[in-house]
């Protein structure tokens, strides 16, 4: 009887529980605590006070300037400048107060916010900043000071220097959440804004200025500075300080590899989370760029209370891991002679563990090749064996996922290949609808010059055959005459048709009753005798607006055409039918005609194109009846091959009682 075979927990479970039991149990629960105990405990209450430290210069800082805005806003020549709009005096001081204070930007606005000097940018005034939260502040007599976000719209007024310097661009940061933006266009700024108050009280206007904190470096190593005295460990700053505006760093001394700022880089989602989304604080390891820090952070809010940003501070945490690692060194020292042992029992027991894996190791290889046939062995019942298993059935689906994607592919080509056809038939129906819009304009000139010439014609030509004798040998000459002028007049009406074709008369109507009415007027024609006619109409056809004069000469005009392509002989097949989304109505017209060439589809509604012979056909029947429907919002669709029939479909929108004013 064959014993029951271990699983992979319990060979584990087996072979590392001597390792425990006898080498470090107690050294590593003593060691442990002694680092969490003291150490990280230590490390995370010291990284707090520091970003109570960075939360000073912060406020320091904004301070100085509430205190700048507040001080020169104060000043009586300010205001009596202001008064008396010497808009040069106000200019100078101004800009010596804000290269002076070094301020990214310092502006006046008079008392209903429209700005009347900017400094930095002196051309572009005039703008309106009485919606701005700090601004709106300071016109209502409060001097008001906070972090701001302002957009890149309002930068560029200042200078696009300044809207360049705040433009950053979103790299991919480990550990940070995703984010569809890879541009940062906006920038945070400290700012500060003051009334202008004359001797009676009056508002004159606001003073408002700032420091814009993208690529300023000033705060944050001034918190290193002080805080952490540029200390180092093995080559590598210790302290850290970082303004974000919202996930992204702005202003840092955190480094990337390369030793550069890491400006453009984000924090790890977990503490976005908790700060940005929460508004709670963070004091614990966090990775940071490239790294592990023992970490502090806090919203930054704006005057409203909305978080915008946050103040970072932190440590690296290599300086405590390896302060933890000597601990663990002085306790492993101590059971050093027990590990040696152990180390022994631990190889011969993970043999049979790591070699089915390093088996599984090379068929993955194999696999990332191309071999999708290659399988591993099933050897065992354990969970080594499980996992083969399902390491081969990972590979069936592996195929069977790739056979699908191939099979993807080729219809993915099929469709691009419709759309493309799609594409080419709208632009083809573009270039037909300009030339018929030019073909018009002529056909409306031609027809009106020669109008009048050809009633002459005819109507002298009808004297001359009546006072001409029957035997005469000219009177066979008049009569071709008369018969090839009225031809012409005919022609030239088809034109006037065509160039002004009569405007739709809309009404409720029945398309089954107007195809009917349409095979009603030619099908007793001699021309229709040894033609059969199907008729497939949908009883339930809804009735549309439409002109039903206009569209019987559509329709009988395309059913003369199918039994002339058949010389008389075939089959014409006549079918009524909405789509699937119900908006259109089609009627089909379906011969067993000689069809129609690739090359004719393309003309074939162009105005005196005819396939016919000289005397036989104007070429107009199908570009009047192209407009008809064109009038109506439908189209005319020609399917057909040579030799195998044509097949012309009109769709017509369908149109509710009263649509048609619409149109």
């Amino acid at each position: 009887m064959n014993p029951p075979q271990l699983s992979l927990r319990t060979k584990l479970i087996l072979s590392f529980l001597v390792v425990i039991i006898f080498g470090g149990l107690i050294s590593l629960i003593i060691g442990w605590r002694i680092v969490k105990n003291t150490l990280i405990s230590q490390a995370q209450l010291k990284v707090k006070h520091d970003l109570s430290a960075a939360w000073m210069v912060f406020n320091e800082r904004l301070n100085d300037i509430k205190d700048i805005i507040a001080l020169t806003s104060a000043r009586e020549s300010l205001h009596q400048a202001l008064q008396e709009k010497r808009q040069d005096i106000l200019l100078k001081y101004l800009q010596r107060v804000r290269q002076g204070y070094a301020l990214d930007f310092l502006n006046l606005t008079d008392a209903r916010g429209q700005v009347v000097i900017r400094t930095r940018n002196p051309a572009h005034t005039g703008d309106d900043q009485s919606n701005d939260e700090l601004v709106s502040r300071a016109l209502q007599g409060v001097t008001v000071a906070a972090p701001q976000i302002i957009p890149r719209k309002e930068l560029l007024k200042e200078g696009p220097d300044l809207a360049e310097r705040a433009k950053m661009k979103i790299l991919p940061t480990p550990k940070a959440a995703p984010r569809e933006e890879n541009i940062e266009t906006r920038g945070m700024v400290l700012k500060a804004a003051a009334p202008l108050i004359d001797e009676s009280g009056q508002i004159l206007g606001a003073l408002y200025g700032g420091l814009l904190l993208n690529r300023n470096y000033e705060i944050v190593d001034r918190v290193k500075g002080i805080v952490y005295k540029d200390e180092k460990y093995k080559g590598r700053e210790i302290g850290t300080a970082t303004i974000f505006q919202h996930d992204l760093r702005i202003s840092t001394n955190v480094r990337n590899k390369d030793g550069s700022r890491a400006i453009g880089t984000r924090v790890s989602r977990e503490v976005s989370q908790a700060v940005l989304k929460e508004g709670q604080p963070w004091i614990d390891r966090a990775f940071v760029v490239n790294d592990w820090y023992i970490t502090a952070y806090e919203p930054i809010r704006n005057i409203e209370g909305r978080i915008i940003g946050m103040l970072y501070v932190g440590m690296l945490e290599k300086p405590y891991l390896d302060t933890t690692n000597r601990v663990m060194l002085t306790f492993t020292g101590m059971a050093s002679l027990c590990v040696v042992v152990l180390l022994i029992i631990l190889y011969f027991s993970t043999t049979r563990i790591i070699n089915p894996l390093q088996k599984m190791v090379t068929a993955t290889q194999w696999i990332a090749q191309g071999d999708l046939s290659h399988k591993v062995d099933v050897t065992s019942s354990d969970e080594i064996g499980q996992l083969a298993a399902s390491f081969n059935v990972m590979v069936d689906n592996l195929k069977e996922a790739n056979r699908k994607l191939i099979e993807w592919g080729k219809t993915l080509e099929k469709k691009v290949e419709e759309r493309t056809k799609e594409l080419c038939a709208m632009q083809a129906h573009l270039i037909q609808s300009e030339k018929l819009a030019s073909l018009g304009k002529l056909a409306a000139g031609i027809a009106h010059e020669i109008n009048n010439p050809l009633g002459g014609i005819l109507i002298y030509s009808h004297l001359l055959l009546e006072d001409t004798d029957k035997n005469s040998p000219h009177y066979e000459n008049l009569k071709k005459i008369v018969k090839e002028t009225a031809r012409c007049k005919e022609i030239v009406k088809r034109l006037l048709e065509f160039a002004r074709p009569k405007e739709p008369e809309f009404t409720l109507i029945d398309i089954n009753e107007i195809v009917e009415k349409s095979l009603s007027i030619v099908e007793r024609q001699v021309l229709f005798q040894n033609i059969k006619i199907i008729k497939d109409y949908d009883p339930h056809l809804p009735r549309t607006v439409a002109d039903g004069a206009q569209l019987q000469q559509v329709f009988t005009n395309i059913i003369i055409n199918a039994a002339e392509a058949m010389n008389g002989q075939g089959t014409l097949t006549i079918k009524t039918y909405r789509d699937p989304e119900d908006k259109y109505l089609h009627i089909s017209f379906a011969d067993t005609g000689h069809g129609i060439s690739e090359e004719d589809k393309r003309r074939i509604f162009e105005p005196f194109f005819t396939t016919k012979e000289v005397g036989q056909g104007t070429g107009l029947g199908l570009a009047i009846s192209y407009s008809i429907i064109q009038k109506h919002q439908g189209t005319i669709e020609v399917i057909s091959q040579p030799q195998e029939g044509a097949t012309f479909i009109v769709k017509l929108p369908i149109r509710k009682d009263g649509d048609e004013e619409k149109t």
